[in-house]
């Protein structure tokens, strides 16, 4: 079984569900609303468990219900919460989230996520090092993230960066990842100079994009792929990208070749948008492997 640590963000989705999105200053009535885990540090943690990874969390909540509902979830998925450490006096974080139109929009409070600092990091160097992998995100700070970079890179552990939400990522980090999962916004953002296909060709069998319906696609260093996307009736799209994600760090880790990792990883994710919620629908490794041989 392969050892993934996952270092990021724990946070309670509130999600409302509405036939229209409002615009500025609109008021819509919603058909319904419904509390559920999320954080992207935390949904990756738990797709890569249901995959059949060993899963450490490193993260932070705050000493409230929210926080005990993400702690609990944590056991009920088989991840370690050894390092998710409760806080006092900060809230744990949440996202509030429209789903409307056949998509979402998503406002983050990072609450505990912020205190993810890198004198915590510092305290957990011996987890991260015994790890296989390390899935990290940009709900936690930016020098957090840099730092587990620099960790990773003088210990040989492969780093998959996943840069959401976009922001500017130090040069340093991009050169430390072993692997780059940005979607077409992200990437434009990370590599505003270059086209996808020159930022595809300058980092081959690093750089993944996400394209949505269409798939992921990557340079392989003799010719640009796209492994296709998987069709299904969408129900929620929350968390599609972290399970994409954590599929990917499971087959990389696992030792399977690129491609099939990303056609795992791209089923994976076509199922977790069947049901509702961001860990919702994520799939078991029976379920995606069943589907595959489909």
């Amino acid at each position: 079984m392969v050892k993934i640590g996952v270092i990021g963000s724990c946070a309670v989705d509130l999600v409302v569900t509405s036939d229209k999105r409002p615009g500025a200053g609109e008021t819509v009535l919603g058909e319904s609303f419904r509390t559920v885990p999320g954080g992207k540090g935390a949904n990756q943690a738990v797709a890569a468990a249901r995959l059949g990874a060993e899963v450490t969390m490193i993260g932070r909540v705050g000493e409230d219900n929210f926080g005990e509902v993400i702690l609990n979830n944590f056991k009920s998925n088989g991840v370690s919460i050894s390092h998710v450490e409760p806080v006092a006096d900060i809230e744990s974080g949440t996202a509030h989230i429209v789903l409307a139109e056949g998509d979402n929009s998503i406002v983050v409070v990072k609450g505990a996520n912020d205190l993810v600092t890198p004198e915590y990091i510092k305290q957990k160097l011996n987890v991260i090092q015994d790890m296989d992998i390390i899935l990290i995100q940009q709900e936690i700070p930016e020098e957090t993230v840099v730092l587990v970079s620099q960790i990773c890179a003088q210990a040989g552990i492969s780093l998959l960066l996943n840069p959401a939400p976009a922001r500017e990522v130090d040069p340093s980090v991009i050169e430390n990842a072993a692997y780059l999962t940005p979607n077409e916004h992200e990437a434009a953002l990370l590599f505003g100079g270059l086209s996808p296909a020159q930022a595809l060709r300058q980092y081959p069998n690093k750089l993944f994009i996400t394209e949505g319906a269409q798939g992921v696609r990557y340079y392989d260093g003799r010719r640009e792929v796209l492994v296709p996307a998987f069709k299904v009736e969408a129900v929620d799209t929350t968390g599609a990208g972290d399970t994409f994600n954590a599929a990917f760090a499971v087959a990389l880790a696992e030792g399977q070749p690129i491609y099939e990792s990303v056609m795992f990883a791209n089923r994976a994710a076509s199922l977790s948008v069947t049901k509702f919620g961001a860990q919702g629908g994520m799939p078991t490794r029976e379920e995606v492997e069943a589907s595959l041989q489909s």
